[in-house]
């Protein structure tokens, strides 16, 4: 395990310790200075190094900002492309009082033990707040098997009066939902919609016509000159717990109207969708997986179609590359991931650095790495 400049046995202790809440430097002197495996300086520094927090999902409640991230532990599996080494089990919120300043790591917001209906790995979540109640949304693979002796992916949702949890789950994951990485968006007229999904260790590409074939394809190549397979969108019900609707394509298509095709794989949807609304504009944002770019899309509505603008963020370090992008104070962030404090793809960090906009509403690119 390379740690760079944070010892492995150092790392690891804070890891075993930090059951309990406190207050951590997003900045510590162990980690400021390290420099990558190829010399070069990081944009940001990870919010935290106590412990690995990946994916985050950021939201502005009361006044503060809770990130509702992923957390990365090591279960010494060897990487492949269904993603096994990527082995969460379960959350943990960081919150922030402002930017750069402090973060408190929670206590477990919830465990996968917990779920009646999951069976392992916890990967990507979300959440969203109405009416006194916080939502916490997750994936997790169910306990029916593949022919990888894997469960299925479905969406889940759990419940709590405080952002940080604990969170209760309902006793089974969302009718009609599949596949991973929701991200619950809310109109200004308090309508909210989840898109979600995932290719290869997503299983999105064996979701055709909505019907799941456990033995389907593992990753959605030889598609090259076919639409990508988009991400979903659905309207949620009042109750946040539920689909009002069936399940929609959300449609990247390029300046002429056109669908991106599956050999785009600068430009297609692979993962992490997250939508914001600027201007009356609605961003949809996702990775594209295999060539680790954060791209953005512009629709008119929140259904789409949208229309591909170009990269928000360019390739990090590490195989993974999930954000979420939130206004606050004025200005507006974006939550990444990278593996600075382990090299290792399945151990990652969360950081931030601001989004800006030209005058035009499109987004100049941000690169991870100093000049």
């Amino acid at each position: 395990m390379r740690m760079g400049l944070v010892s492995a046995a150092a790392l690891g202790l804070a890891l075993a310790g930090c059951q309990d809440q406190g207050e951590v430097d997003p900045a510590s002197e162990a980690v400021s200075g390290a420099l990558s495996p190829d010399g070069r300086q990081y944009l940001a520094q990870p919010l935290v190094s106590e412990i690995y927090t990946a994916d985050p999902s950021a939201h502005v409640f009361d006044g503060k900002i809770y990130i509702y991230a992923s957390h990365d532990i090591d279960a010494g599996i060897a990487d492949d492309d269904l993603g096994n080494q990527y082995a969460m089990r379960d959350y943990r919120v960081l919150r922030m009082g402002k930017i750069g300043g402090p973060v408190t790591i929670g206590p477990v917001a919830l465990d996968v033990e917990d779920v009646p209906w999951a069976s392992q790995q916890m990967w990507a979540p979300d959440a969203a707040y109405k009416d006194g109640t916080y939502y916490l949304y997750f994936p997790a693979r169910d306990k029916t098997e593949d022919k990888n002796g894997l469960g299925a992916f479905r969406i889940g949702v759990a419940t709590s009066k405080n952002p940080m949890g604990p969170f209760v789950p309902e006793p089974d994951y969302i009718p009609g939902s599949f596949s991973m990485d929701p991200a619950v968006f809310t109109d200004d007229d308090g309508t909210s919609y989840m898109y979600f999904g995932g290719i290869w260790g997503g299983q999105l590409q064996r979701w055709k016509d909505g019907v799941y074939d456990p033995n389907g394809s593992d990753t959605d190549l030889m598609q090259d000159d076919q639409p990508a397979i988009p991400a979903k969108v659905v309207r949620m019900n009042a109750d946040m717990k539920t689909f009002a609707e069936p399940v929609r394509d959300a449609v990247i298509v390029d300046e002429d109207g056109n669908p991106i095709l599956g050999g785009d794989h600068d430009r297609r949807f692979f993962e992490a969708a997250w939508v914001f609304k600027r201007g009356g504009k609605y961003y949809f944002t996702y990775s594209t997986g295999d060539t680790h770019y954060v791209n953005y899309a512009i629709g008119d509505t929140p259904y789409g179609p949208f229309t591909y603008k170009g990269h928000i963020l360019e390739p990090v370090q590490g195989w993974t590359s999930h954000h979420s992008i939130v206004e606050w104070d004025g200005k507006w962030w974006l939550f990444y991931h990278d593996t600075q404090l382990s090299n290792q793809n399945h151990l990652r960090n969360v950081k931030v650095t601001e989004l800006k906009f030209n005058e035009d509403g499109t987004i100049p690119t941000i690169d991870p790495f100093l000049p």
